[in-house]
């Protein structure tokens, strides 16, 4: 095991236009930086039952969810280092266990059960979430194209900005380039602000001088209800 990282936060979302993220990064200037990555192509892998039992209660708006995941940052290889991912949300707080391998290793430990080479409190955690749910298979697979932005004073505040989300469930693999359906529309941007207390003033008050409102949404949520819309509609036809 060569990283492994816990994160406990707000994570606020946003769905904006083109004038407005113009708008929001003008208002960032001088305060947020660009991180070292610029402009990232992220690629997940997200894994549920064969029913998708983990979205459907997702989607039912629980005070208490989870979810695990498989991320790399562009197209992966065998030897690229990987995040293996447990997201758990409770009361608004978002709760994110990860730890880093190779993507050999962890499509065998994800895919085939072959369990980790070394074991730490976040492996454990892992390990018992697949267990609880039992089953667990690759459902889809979610890109995007993201600039991360972080306070140049040394806050944990951080302001993601996503565009080009893309869903498929083939090809459930970060080895293949980014392609699938989109989410958004060709104008919209998802906005994340992330924050382990309050929002700064000055980012309260230009959102709201810019029009740009707290929205609920989530990726593969999103992917999924558009997924089933099209079976619906298949279906009918």
């Amino acid at each position: 095991m060569t990283y492994q990282d816990t994160f406990k936060r707000y994570e606020l979302k946003y769905l904006i236009t083109k004038d407005q993220k113009e708008g929001l990064l003008q208002a960032m200037d001088g305060r947020m930086a660009l991180d070292a990555y610029g402009r990232t192509t992220i690629m997940n892998i997200y894994y549920d039952t064969p029913d998708s039992l983990l979205i459907r209660r997702s989607l039912e708006k629980p005070a208490y969810k989870e979810k695990l995941r498989l991320r790399s940052y562009g197209v992966a290889s065998s030897d690229t280092k990987v995040f293996v991912e447990l997201k758990k949300k409770y009361e608004g707080i978002v709760y994110k266990r990860r730890t880093s391998v190779t993507e050999k290793e962890a499509v065998e430990y994800l895919n085939h059960d072959r369990p980790f080479a070394q074991t730490d409190q976040i492996t454990e955690e892992i390990d018992y979430f697949k267990a609880f749910y039992q089953n667990l298979i690759p459902a889809m697979v979610i890109s995007y194209e993201r600039e991360a932005y972080f306070d140049i004073e040394g806050s944990d505040l951080r302001i993601t900005l996503d565009e080009n989300i893309l869903w498929r469930e083939e090809d459930l693999t970060l080895r293949s380039k980014a392609y699938g359906t989109p989410i958004l529309r060709d104008n919209q941007t998802l906005v994340e602000i992330k924050v382990g207390g309050a929002m700064p003033i000055w980012l309260a008050h230009d959102l709201s001088e810019l029009g740009i409102f707290q929205t609920s949404f989530s990726k593969y949520g999103n992917a999924y209800l558009q997924k089933e819309l099209q079976l619906r509609r298949g279906k009918i036809a």
